[in-house]
């Protein structure tokens, strides 16, 4: 069955009126659109084809019809074609401010107040690498591997030693490591790498796998990535998530700031121009979350590092709204950054 015309203006009609009113759309209210010349018989029979085709339900006997996932996804992918529709204005949403964790802690919550929905916003993601490796002799039978990274994230690792290493093997050890792995990344740390060392360090090459396990450590710890939230209760608004295991289930994933951090880290906008990603119901990648929809958008400093931000609402939400709010937050973000940029410059 094809989706002509007819069909795409029904299917919109019933799409924009659920997202207004929250309400099942029935064939008189879609008669009554400006667009159509049609019959409710005919609108009827148009909506039964695309009920059939999965695009909306009828949630009982006699009611009106919803969108299904489907059906806010065809909606949403034709919004985002038709960029026209999504206006960008010159407004200003945020104040200016010195500390990054201010400025974030105030999008989530410019956005939580403009949008209704609960919000996020992560911190910049650096790139880690290792700044320096410090290996010193603690007894006969012990090592301390200080491990620096950027951030200056310090972590120690004591490693037992099965053989005796003197002073003058500890330097050897020393310039290795630090001619290897000095402003490395963990993604620079690779087997060919890791099988040079221990060529290199011969006789002493076990003592190198509790070595790297202390610098993934200490890597992975400093690209844990700060995020801030705001709005939650938001949620508590919209009747079709009003059950109360809903409720609980999404305010427990909302207070869970590891599973969002990398829920949001893992969304990916390489295919999308404007870096807004939208996911609805099962496409959204934490369970807890299948009743709502999420909306991305990615900034970028201006040495590299990008962060994330995150719109969660119900399925029915003003998704043009939102898309328009976060293209001109993050507008407005890149333009903070810039002139953070050259004052620091000038100075």
């Amino acid at each position: 069955m094809e989706l002509d015309e007819r069909k795409i203006t029904i299917l919109k009609a019933i799409v924009a009126n659920y997202l207004e009113t929250g309400e099942p759309v029935g064939s008189r209210t879609i008669s009554k659109y400006s667009d159509l010349n049609l019959s409710s018989a005919t609108i009827r029979n148009e909506m039964a084809d695309l009920e059939e085709m999965g695009y909306i339900v009828q949630p009982h006997t006699s009611a009106g019809r919803i969108p299904t996932d489907a059906g806010y996804r065809f909606y949403v992918d034709r919004l985002m074609e038709e960029k026209e529709e999504v206006e960008v204005t010159n407004g200003a949403l945020l104040e200016r401010v010195d500390r990054m964790e201010v400025l974030l802690k105030q999008v989530a919550r410019v956005l939580a107040s403009n949008t209704n929905y609960a919000t996020m916003v992560t911190a910049p993601n650096y790139a880690k690498t290792v700044k320096f490796i410090q290996l010193s002799l603690v007894d006969s039978a012990n090592l301390l591997a200080v491990i620096v990274v950027d951030g200056n994230i310090i972590k120690n690792q004591m490693i037992h030693l099965n053989v005796l290493l003197d002073n003058e093997d500890v330097l050897k050890f020393n310039i290795l490591l630090n001619t290897f792995l000095q402003g490395a990344s963990l993604e620079d740390i690779n087997l060919e790498m890791i099988q040079e060392m221990k060529k290199q360090s011969g006789e002493y090459a076990d003592i190198l796998d509790h070595i790297f396990t202390g610098i993934t450590d200490a890597i992975h710890e400093a690209q844990e990535v700060d995020i801030y939230t705001s709005g939650a209760t938001n949620i508590l608004k919209y009747p079709e998530l009003g059950d109360i295991e809903k409720t609980t289930g999404l305010l427990e994933a909302f207070e869970d700031k590891e599973e969002l951090s990398h829920m949001l880290e893992g969304t990916d906008d390489s295919e999308n121009d404007s870096g807004i990603q939208i996911f609805i119901g099962e496409e959204t990648p934490v369970q807890n979350m299948k009743d709502c929809s999420l909306v991305t958008a990615t900034y970028q400093m201006p040495e590299g590092a990008k962060g994330k931000i995150g719109i969660i609402g119900p399925k029915r939400m003003d998704y043009k709204k939102v898309v328009s709010t976060l293209k001109n937050l993050t507008i407005e973000l890149d333009d903070i950054f810039k002139k953070s940029r050259e004052v620091t410059s000038d100075e």
